[in-house]
């Protein structure tokens, strides 16, 4: 399974694992929403990390997996499973703390815009390739992390920002070298879980109640676009190019 979970006094940790750049399939999705949802739903949790292994954190929605099947159902799985993991960050009951390595893409964005806290190794970096996949979503998420200005230049364009460029901005907590981005995610977790488990509960629910954006509404509202772009076919064109440039699954992953 593309999920592990392994919870160690408190702190939840859950790892996506997909080879080649975690790029997951509909059923990862939820299977990383149920996840989080667990998590958060344990009393004996206080915090969650969200990381993963191999080459970058994660590359988006499978695409190879989307184009190799007629229809949209597909397409309506992925769009529903990536809100379903979103919100599960969002609204988990306990922080979560992503620690991002390598390339964060597509749906990466829309995992870590969603986070509590940031921690990412100084080879991170970030992006939305929904334009040159014919879709749309994420840039609620993307606007998380970055200036309103900023975040409009990367959709428009796909150019990704790095770890040093989000720190600057306030969004990443800290940047570190790859070998101490687990230990140092594990360092903040454990001081969250430190406090008392009630009131940091309290504080999640209270810090999610005074956002200035219904993140969920938002992205259902981007979805609506990508939706439409399908219809006239211009996005299933879109990703049987990017098919057909033997990349990896997923993603740009490079």
């Amino acid at each position: 399974m593309p999920i592990r979970v392994e919870t160690t006094e408190h702190v939840a940790d859950i790892v996506m694992d997909e080879p080649p750049v975690n790029a997951l399939m509909v059923a990862g999705w939820f299977e990383l929403a149920a996840a989080i949802a667990r998590a958060g739903e344990d009393p004996d949790v206080r915090a969650v990390i969200l990381r993963a292994e191999g080459r970058g954190f994660n590359a988006g929605v499978d695409i190879k997996e989307m184009q190799s099947f007629e229809g949209f159902d597909h397409l309506l799985g992925a769009n529903r499973g990536c809100f379903a993991a979103f919100k599960a960050v969002y609204e988990c009951a306990v922080p979560v703390v992503a620690a991002v390595h390598g390339f964060c893409l597509g749906g990466g964005i829309g995992l870590v815009g969603n986070a509590d806290i940031v921690i990412a190794s100084d080879d991170a970096t970030f992006g939305l390739p929904e334009v040159d996949r014919g879709a749309l979503g994420a840039a609620t998420h993307l606007a998380r992390l970055v200036p309103q200005q900023r975040m409009r230049h990367m959709v428009y364009t796909c150019e990704r920002a790095t770890a040093a460029e989000l720190h600057a901005y306030g969004s990443v907590l800290e940047v570190t070298t790859r070998e101490q981005l687990v230990p140092r995610a594990r360092e903040v977790a454990d001081a969250i879980a430190a406090k008392n488990p009630t009131v940091i509960r309290a504080a999640k629910e209270s810090l999610n109640g005074i956002d200035l954006v219904d993140v969920n509404r938002s992205y259902r509202f981007e979805q609506g676009f990508t939706f439409e772009l399908n219809l006239t076919g211009v996005s299933d064109t879109l990703r049987d190019d990017f098919v057909g440039q033997d990349r990896p699954r997923g993603e740009d992953g490079d």
